[in-house]
């Protein structure tokens, strides 16, 4: 643990040029593995089962493949597309697989039989860009599905979020029957990269609580069986290492990933797949440390109880069932007859939605644009603008709207107080009503119409209550 802050900071200063030059030395070195280890793909690319293989160039080693009994094939050759792969605990640790053909769903829930695996990981969808990735090897909810001599049942299927579809599955033969967990993966276009990091741990994280103890090997799939599956791997390879705390300083991706190509061709397909591990990996262990900081304050909340009853500064002087209306609308306007604010809070507040804590650093009372205490006699009006700079109050650095969008004038106008400078006149109206100000709005003597609406060219009827006559 002592070694993850370290660890941590080298990760994150990794720079992009470095990650790319790592890569092109995986690939180097991946066919000098190929060629000391001796590793073959013959079985493979025998006639009977090149029709077996989703794509011609990859293969599995012959070294590391995935073997069938009699059971799960139909004919007398052993062959699926699909390799063991060592974790950081145990020898057979990952089942790394290609998805099953129309011609191979049977073979490939053979290997989940034999194996007894518990929970499978697909990382892709079944069409992709218009292309095929993947058989539907189950049924759809509370219905059966036939493959071969093995029967699948599902039990029920869940979406936790938008990225992940969960389905509880059992599968048949005979007289037994064996449960498992499968995690469909949504987000992750092939020979890219998912758009967080986050999805992709917390994925990982249901899934080792699915598996609980059970020493069953993890079955891994995309469309090919080295990409995406090779990322998922080298992530909970990493995680493995964590929590059997065999991490030490030499700590490398690049010699994780060239163990899994030793054992699958092509794990971690792409220099984006690669760098996603550096990013996966980081976010990793900034949880683990946030974690382990954890037990002490849950250790000190006791004695911390009366803190709890500190009103937000926001509060301090209301009645508790007023609701505070300044996070959430502007006051323009408003006659205040009691409480004058001090001259440290002339300004107008303005809060928008999600700017809650910003808004709370304002003092605890409004100040009023007409109130007759510490202000001209003219009201004061405030003035149109369109957000164009982020405002800034004297009293908070932060502004007090999202940043994340961007300025534009979409129809979206901030209320500024009335000493700030006013946009050009010739694209919004400007409305004021202080004498010094008159002479920069229309003819001298003016009283502040709206400088767009044309002055009256004759003389108006006079009400009707003028023209009645009294008894």
């Amino acid at each position: 643990m002592e070694l993850l802050p370290s660890l941590l900071s080298t990760l994150r200063s990794v720079d992009p040029g470095t990650l790319d030059q790592e890569y092109s030395a995986v690939r180097s070195q991946t066919s000098v593995l190929k060629r000391d280890l001796c590793l073959t793909t013959e079985a493979g690319a025998l006639k009977e089962n090149i029709k077996k293989n989703r794509y011609k160039d990859i293969l599995p080693y012959d070294q590391s493949r995935v073997l069938l009994s009699p059971l799960s094939s139909d004919s007398d050759s052993d062959y699926i597309n699909a390799s063991f792969i060592r974790g950081a605990s145990s020898d057979h640790r990952y089942i790394a697989s290609q998805a099953p053909l129309n011609s191979t769903v049977t073979h490939f829930w053979g290997m989940i039989w034999e194996h007894k695996v518990k929970v499978i990981v697909m990382a892709c969808r079944e069409i992709e860009m218009g292309k095929k990735k993947s058989e539907c090897y189950w049924a759809p909810v509370h219905q059966l599905a036939a493959f071969g001599p093995f029967t699948v049942y599902t039990q029920g299927e869940t979406r936790p979020n938008e990225d992940l579809v969960v389905r509880a599955l059992t599968v048949s033969h005979q007289q037994d029957s064996h449960s498992l967990i499968q995690y469909q993966f949504l987000s992750w276009p092939d020979h890219d990269i998912p758009y967080e990091a986050s999805g992709v741990l917390d994925l990982l994280e249901r899934v080792r609580s699915s598996e609980g103890g059970h020493t069953s090997p993890l079955l891994i799939h995309c469309s090919a069986g080295c990409g995406r599956t090779g990322v998922i791997c080298a992530l909970d390879y990493i995680h493995d290492l964590l929590v059997t705390k065999k991490i030490t300083a030499d700590f490398s991706i690049m010699k994780i990933v060239l163990e899994l190509r030793s054992q699958r061709p092509s794990a971690v397909q792409t220099k984006e797949q690669y760098q996603f591990i550096f990013t996966a990996a980081a976010l990793m262990f900034e949880r683990v440390l946030r974690s382990a900081e954890r037990p002490p304050r849950h250790n000190q909340s006791k004695p911390k109880k009366p803190e709890k009853k500190t009103r937000p500064v926001s509060s301090i002087n209301r009645p508790p069932q007023e609701t505070d209306m300044s996070d959430t609308y502007a006051v323009v306007n408003k006659p205040k007859h009691h409480n004058p604010p001090s001259p440290s809070s002339a300004h107008s507040g303005v809060a928008t939605p999600g700017s809650s804590s910003q808004s709370r650093m304002l003092p605890p009372s409004h100040h009023y644009d007409n109130d007759p205490s510490g202000v001209p006699a003219v009201p004061i009006y405030s003035t149109v603008s369109p957000r164009v700079k982020p405002l800034s109050l004297t009293h908070s650095a932060t502004p007090i709207y999202d940043m994340a969008t961007p300025a534009s004038h979409n129809g979206e106008y901030n209320l500024l107080p009335a000493d700030c400078p006013s946009p050009a006149d010739d694209e919004y109206e400007d409305l004021s009503s202080s004498v010094s100000d008159v002479t920069n709005l229309c003819s001298p003597g003016g009283i502040g119409f709206n400088c767009r609406i044309q002055k009256p060219r004759g003389p108006r009827d006079p009400p009707a209550e003028w023209s009645r006559l009294e008894r």
